[in-house]
């Protein structure tokens, strides 16, 4: 079997806002509970599975490749929801999108701080 990326756990203090934030953000179905985990469920098969956080949630960086379709289509929600972004990771260029690589990207932060991306190239292509 050829490895590939299957999920990863995301800390939060409210899984269940946090991932229904991602969820309608991305435009994706709603999380489904598993256990202790509220999962989002990407079109390539990888989750991310929202687990209450016990203490400080530490800040972690999630990029999504989309297309350019998606792309505007989720900046047009970030924008209704009146959310702040950024061109870059160290959220230095408000109100701004990247061109890296010939595509766009932007960054914007979740309920816990975590450092979202969307991008429509991936990097070094």
């Amino acid at each position: 079997m050829a490895v590939q990326f299957n999920h990863t756990i995301v800390s939060a203090r409210e899984p269940r806002a946090s991932a229904e934030f991602l969820a309608d953000l991305l435009g994706l179905p709603a999380p489904t509970r598993y256990g202790p985990f509220q999962v989002v469920a990407l079109t390539n098969g990888v989750s991310l599975d929202f687990y209450p956080a016990t203490g400080t949630v530490r800040s972690q960086h999630y990029a999504f490749l989309v297309s350019e379709e998606e792309f505007d289509q989720i900046f047009a929600r970030i924008q209704d929801r009146g959310l702040m972004w950024w061109a870059d990771p160290g959220h230095q260029r408000p109100r701004e999108h990247n061109t890296n690589d010939g595509g766009r990207g932007l960054y914007w932060s979740d309920p816990d701080g975590h450092n979202m991306e969307i991008i429509t190239r991936p990097y070094g292509g």
